[in-house]
């Protein structure tokens, strides 16, 4: 018997058809179709399956309408713990896409809990990916990272290239708020790979590629880029897809320095934002007009962005973003009232990368902003030091456009260094760790080595026990001998034995033997000759705290090999642990973030 094309599960079937064929518009009419003939309590199971249909197609930044509402209300009458965490994910998506993180994250955590209770790893990532948008604030972010490794563990293997596409998206976004360029690289070249098997994926390749390229200036690629997305657009369900085709056309040429196609593309960001009343394009709108070279519009976009709004902005995933374009175009307009306003919110996140949700586009370092803007408020000494943090950052990812483009803002040269080296190594907002000398530092995601390093420079010339360092992470058990005394006593017998064939003979293969017992004697005896232990809470704190202070090293040399070269030769591990201050080279250890800088505020109107 056929079956009715009006019932609920047939209108769910055409729903999802039409939603593979790319056929959006009409997925979501049927969706919703569906989800109102399943509305009795039997088709329970058909009107989640269509609400979250309807999910998908929400767009970012956008008022979800009845979304939510629809979400809640069959995530209220569920009773399977599977499908309650599919809904839970689901409305964190719902309001955390629609800018609304405090509402989101009680679902996300639900979902995230439930989904750890059953031995599935696609649930687990959509778990995962929920709770990684609502959570996607400027403090997030080494939570973000945690929880973006889990999900590339969970999607590594699953068959759903959606779920492989969305852990190698927040893999992309991650790296470039940390700006790891090899993870920015091996990340893009993942989601090619995944391009390969459909057009949703190939349209996210064409868009992530574009800020890659046009950090190294490669304009040319940028309508082969476009052009890609363009047509893998039209082949899926992208419901972004239009705005951030925009979006590539007008960054594009705000790097070119194209001011005719950014006065043709600011309109419609201007109009989107005013239309739908959307922050961040507002906030990018100010950056595309100063782009087209008509400050008055730059004033007009931003001056919405009073002090009051600015400090009521939702700490979600395009705070960050807009705090950063509204200083951009506060700078370029000279408005000192919203520049000391924006300076005050960004300064706690100097040294941080700044980044469009999704990784759409890059908007340089938080350093450069706040230094222009401590220099338009004429704090110069302020100015210098984050000026040459953020070029110090700029050169070591390559990026000219935003070098040359901060040189051009320098009024003098700096100062000369002092012998005394000033070094910062401490904890941000967030988890992360600023590095580096005064002028010159980076950020490095949280590590426990950076921990380590931390408490031994806090008391430099002073023995700590690793067993202090790693604060009981560290399981008791019964410390074991390598060698008893029996043994022992053999292998030094055997060793006597061929130093005296050795002195007769002179055989090489003897001299081998005798070498290999040596070294394993050495290695199984401690100082003064006592017996070494193996597995004792000691030994293995020694070890942990060795592995963890060793990566983070490796890290920091990554970015200055002068400081890490000073690290690897000034710091000892063992049972006890030391940090051995230079007479010769003095550093003034910076281990807590710099309070707020003083700069001069414009006088009240």
């Amino acid at each position: 018997m056929a079956r009715d094309p009006t019932s609920a599960a047939s209108l769910l079937a055409r729903a999802e058809q039409a939603w593979s064929s790319g056929d959006g518009e009409a997925a979501i009419t049927l969706f919703d179709r569906a989800a109102a003939a399943a509305a009795g309590p039997d088709g329970l199971d058909v009107r989640a399956a269509a609400v979250l249909g309807l999910a998908r197609g929400q767009q970012y930044n956008l008022s979800p309408g009845l979304l939510p509402v629809r979400l809640h209300a069959v995530y209220e009458s569920v009773g399977d713990p599977r499908l309650r965490a599919r809904l839970a994910a689901a409305l964190a998506r719902c309001w955390a896409y629609a800018n609304e993180p405090r509402r989101a994250r009680p679902f996300a955590i639900e979902a995230l809990h439930l989904a750890e209770q059953h031995d599935d790893p696609v649930l687990l990532a959509d778990a995962l990916d929920a709770a990684l948008a609502s959570h996607w604030g400027p403090d997030d972010l080494a939570l973000r990272r945690d929880w973006a490794l889990q999900l590339a563990d969970a999607a590594a293997h699953l068959a759903d290239h959606d779920a492989r596409l969305q852990a190698q998206l927040w893999s992309l976004t991650v790296a470039w708020e940390v700006l790891d360029l090899p993870r920015i690289h091996r990340s893009i070249r993942a989601i090619e790979i995944l391009a390969e098997e459909s057009p949703r994926a190939e349209f996210f390749a064409a868009t992530r590629r574009l800020p890659i390229e046009l950090l190294r200036q490669h304009l040319t690629v940028a309508p082969l880029l476009f052009e890609r997305a363009a047509v893998a657009a039209r082949a899926a369900v992208i419901p972004d897809a239009v705005g951030v085709l925009h979006s590539m056309r007008g960054y594009t040429a705000f790097f070119a320095g194209d001011v005719a196609t950014c006065a043709a593309e600011a309109p419609a960001f201007e109009a989107y934002a005013i239309d739908f009343g959307v922050a961040t394009v507002r906030a990018e709108a100010a950056v595309i007009w100063l782009g087209a070279g008509q400050l008055g519009k730059v004033a007009e976009m931003i001056g919405a962005f009073t002090p009051d709004v600015l400090a009521e902005l939702p700490r979600d995933s395009d705070w960050l973003l807009v705090i950063q374009c509204v200083l951009e175009g506060a700078l370029a307009t000279g408005n000192t009232e919203i520049t000391a306003a924006a300076l005050d919110l960004l300064a706690p996140y100097a040294g941080r990368s700044v980044v469009n949700a999704g990784g759409v586009m890059w908007h340089g370092v938080t350093d450069d902003t706040i230094a222009r803007a401590h220099a338009l408020l004429g704090n110069e000494q302020a100015a210098t030091r984050h000026r040459a943090a953020a070029l110090a950052t700029y050169e070591r990812i390559g990026a000219r456009w935003w070098q040359d483009r901060l040189r051009a803002h320098l009024t003098h040269e700096p100062p000369p260094a002092s012998d005394l080296v000033a070094v910062h190594l401490h904890q941000q907002p967030g988890g992360l760790w600023l590095v580096g000398r005064e002028g010159a530092t980076f950020v490095l995601a949280r590590m426990r080595g950076l921990t380590h390093l931390h408490a031994l420079l806090r008391q430099p010339d002073t023995d700590l026990s690793a067993l202090s360092l790693v604060d009981g992470e560290v399981v008791e058990q019964t410390p074991l001998e390598i060698l008893d005394d029996e043994s022992r006593r053999i292998l030094r017998t055997k060793l006597s034995e061929l130093e005296a064939e050795i002195a007769d003979s002179g055989r090489s293969d003897l001299r081998d033997e005798h070498d290999a017992i040596t070294s394993y004697l050495t290695q199984a005896t401690g100082l003064g000759g006592r017996s070494r232990t193996t597995g004792s809470h000691s030994e293995r704190a020694r070890v942990a705290v060795r592995k963890a202070i060793v990566a983070a090293l490796a890290k920091i040399a990554e970015a200055d090999p002068w400081l890490g070269r000073h690290l690897r030769d000034r710091i000892h591990t063992g049972f006890e642990c030391r940090y051995e201050s230079d007479p010769d080279h003095r550093i003034r250890w910076i281990l807590q973030p710099t309070p707020p800088e003083h700069h001069h505020r414009p006088p009240p109107s």
